[in-house]
């Protein structure tokens, strides 16, 4: 199936692919998928402003019934899974399985926020008053502009926007410049949904195409509430004081440097798949890939030994293809940068296995590579940064306390784990005085966050949650409301004023 008749299964005319000056292409083969036409200032101003409208109506409708049209939305995707996990490979390069569970994704938080539609509860809460009571009550936020990566096109969007219905607020993305198709495809399921929902305004969800410009006017506008902007620690020193300036909100979800420690007692074969799909899935290109490996040094020896082999039978190759478990990196830039890294790594001293380009002649505009494994006598100032890019660095511990401080001294907070079969050593790094990250694991690698939980980090990955658990009260504004049924005017804290 082309890319034409793709997009037209999922709702988007072939016309839509032409006649602009955003070249859209493929990470497989390099080969161009479409030509859109960017969105001018004034257009994106008219989509700020009918959202601005839609929320005046929108906030308005009981929140279980915006959870209807999430639910259709959920429907929608069910029945356009496998084209849309298509879509995301061809465009994203991810493998069909990583694909198809992004999708999946989806699904599953719509399913999530469809129950949390009648779950936004507020608080009782008890009043030093007599005849008072004091309770809280959360209300829709506005306008939420959200800002996605390419590494995960449509995943994040459905994070945001699936919470942010059925809180009330409308939706204005602004995707990757480098990933818009899935996004004008996910506009246009979406819109199915809304002609059986039948009676929501117009604006509840527009896309922006366009490049870094369109998604500062979306970042600057007044009227947009929240601006959720997921990617690199550098685009996030630029959000959030511009967001900060106005007194906007944002939620950052940013850079991973993320870890996974081994101790003496880990089951080694467990271990081992876990590393090998948290550092080469989606060619390194995850915020929770596992970049760094913090192994005990009576077991250094042996998990590296297993993980070379691992590598060694990795399949490389075009996503589409059923048995690729490693697809292509994202463009040239990308590939420029791994190459970058592994260069400085080496000349720190690091013992470098893989790394090399794979596959140029059968694709010379596609950007595959070997995974690389990178043995570090120390954590060097290269392994502190983050590359996109499926690189492993691996240092040696001997004392669970020298592990941790290694693993919490890079500036990055998001993911990490650890290995063990100890209880004392599994309670320690989950404590306080363990990891310092937003997702912290055991037994079970860096990668796999399910719907229910918050996920985000701290420090230099932004501090923001998306996704499950309590994650809907960022696009939500709280009130704390008290009322006197009493006839009398007593003041909090004991206060006497007048006559009183």
């Amino acid at each position: 199936m082309n890319i034409n008749e793709l997009m037209q299964q999922l709702g988007v005319a072939p016309a839509t692919l032409q006649g602009g000056t955003l070249a859209v292409r493929s990470p497989i083969d390099g080969a161009q998928l479409a030509c859109l036409r960017e969105h001018s200032q004034a257009e994106i101003d008219a989509m700020i402003a009918r959202a601005h409208t839609a929320f005046g109506q929108w906030r308005t409708v009981p929140a279980p019934r915006r959870g209807e049209l999430v639910r259709l939305l959920g429907e929608e995707l069910r029945a356009n899974k496998d084209a849309l996990g298509r879509l995301v490979s061809m465009e994203a390069g991810k493998i069909l399985a990583e694909g198809q569970g992004e999708v999946q994704e989806m699904i599953d938080i719509c399913d999530f926020a469809v129950g949390l539609s009648r779950q936004l509860y507020g608080l009782v809460i008890a009043s030093e008053r007599p005849g008072h009571r004091m309770m809280e009550s959360w209300h829709p936020l506005g306008v939420v502009g959200v800002i996605s990566a390419f590494n995960f096109p449509v995943a994040v969007w459905s994070w945001n926007t699936a919470l942010a219905l059925v809180c009330g607020d409308p939706v204005v993305w602004k995707p990757s410049e480098k990933t818009p198709l899935t996004a004008l495809a996910c506009q246009a399921l979406f819109e199915r949904a809304l002609k059986r929902f039948g009676d929501a305004p117009d604006g509840l969800s527009q896309v922006i195409v366009g490049g870094r410009d369109a998604g500062v006017q979306l970042v600057d506008d007044p009227r947009v509430a929240l601006v959720s902007a997921t990617g690199s620690t550098r685009m996030g020193l630029e959000v959030g004081p511009r967001v900060a300036a106005r007194f906007g909100r944002s939620l950052l979800e940013l850079g991973g440097n993320n870890a996974i420690i081994v101790t003496p007692s880990a089951d080694l074969d467990l271990a081992t798949r876990a590393i090998l799909f948290g550092a080469v899935g989606t060619a390194g290109q995850r915020c929770t890939t596992t970049r760094r490996l913090i192994v005990h040094t009576e077991v250094r020896d042996e998990l590296v030994t297993r993980l070379k082999k691992a590598y060694a039978s990795i399949r490389i190759g075009s996503p589409l293809a059923a048995d690729t478990l490693l697809g292509p990196l994202i463009d040239r830039a990308a590939f420029d940068a791994m190459q970058g890294a592994l260069e400085r790594a080496r000349a720190e001293g690091g013992k470098i296995t893989g790394g090399e380009r794979a596959l140029a002649q059968e694709y010379p505009d596609g950007y595959y590579v070997t995974p690389a494994l990178v043995e570090m006598a120390t954590q060097s100032s290269t392994v502190h940064h983050e590359t996109f890019a499926p690189i492993l660095y691996v240092m040696a511990y001997t004392t669970l306390d020298e592990a941790v401080t290694m693993h919490n001294a890079v500036p990055q907070g998001l993911s990490s784990a650890i290995f063990t079969n100890d209880l004392r050593e599994a309670e320690q790094f989950l404590s306080a005085a363990g990891s310092d990250c937003g997702i912290a694991n055991v037994n079970i690698g860096t990668s796999g966050a399910e719907i229910g939980g918050a996920f985000g980090g701290e420090k230099e990955t932004g501090g923001g949650r998306e996704s499950g658990s309590d994650a809907w009260k960022a696009y939500m504004r709280r009130a704390t409301n008290t009322i006197n049924y009493s006839r009398a005017l007593p003041l909090a804290q004991g206060i006497r004023f007048g006559d009183d």
